[in-house]
């Protein structure tokens, strides 16, 4: 009967271990549920309309950014609202408010002026000045010239009657520009073509217009306000070259 007694003593403690460590184990469970359930919150929908960034690859971006931002939540851009739908929590949700708001902001706006110098053995006779405008991120197209006519064939009809195919060629100046502003400077991209009716020649029976056409490209650091000399385009046929410079403005 004693020895009896003494193993109900020894497991009586064994037990009051277990059911302690049951006990700690259920609190800590109890402790880390409200923690997940705050993490991830409950699920609100919001629409965000876009203000500035209503260019379908601006909006592209500021969408791939808060996706990366906030990878549990849904996200949608529907274009024709300039709108974004959103799903997610409470701080998921005004997160996506601060980033919109840091970034959607009205775009620089620059004013280019592009200076044509035509020189002959180092005399200038001739200067000319082009200005565009264009707004950070963007690319704006200047055309000045004519558009000639150039047959490409004929049709001859049933009542035997013969028509010409005609197609236009763009002659003359053209610049192309697209700019990334930042800070007190732009990082221009820019294209000048300048082209000319050199001579006709016969081609299958018909005179067709040979064109003439010199063209620099290239990408360049602007400072405000100051000129830079972007290079030389020779005149074809002549000892003629003219020189591109360009200065950009802040607009706004």
């Amino acid at each position: 009967m004693s020895n009896q007694k003494t193993i109900n003593r020894t497991k009586n403690p064994v037990i009051a271990c277990i059911a302690v460590a049951m006990a700690c184990c259920g609190v800590a469970a109890v402790a880390q549920t409200p923690a997940g359930d705050e993490k991830t919150g409950p699920q609100i929908y919001q629409t965000l309309y876009l203000t500035n960034l209503t260019q379908e690859n601006d909006a592209n971006e500021l969408i791939t950014d808060l996706r990366n931002m906030l990878p549990n939540s849904k996200l949608y851009y529907v274009p024709s609202q300039a709108a974004i739908s959103i799903r997610g929590t409470a701080d998921q949700i005004a997160l996506a408010q601060k980033i919109l708001a840091d970034l959607d902001k009205t775009k620089k706006i620059y004013r280019l002026t592009y200076t044509m110098t035509e020189k002959d053995s180092g005399k200038t006779i001739g200067v000319q000045h082009y200005s565009i405008v264009v707004a950070s991120g963007s690319k704006t197209d200047f055309k000045q010239g004519s558009r000639v006519p150039i047959s490409t064939g004929s049709t001859s009809s049933s009542s035997g009657s013969t028509s010409t195919d005609v197609t236009y060629l763009d002659v003359g100046q053209e610049i192309e520009a697209t700019l990334d502003g930042y800070l007190d400077g732009v990082r221009l991209r820019t294209k000048v073509v300048q082209s000319s009716i050199a001579e006709d020649k016969s081609l299958g029976g018909s005179q067709v217009p040979v064109i003439r056409q010199t063209t620099l490209e290239g990408t360049s650091t602007l400072v405000q306000g100051k000129p830079l000399v972007l290079g030389s385009l020779d005149v074809p046929g002549t000892t003629r070259h003219q020189e591109v410079e360009v200065v950009s403005e802040l607009v706004r």
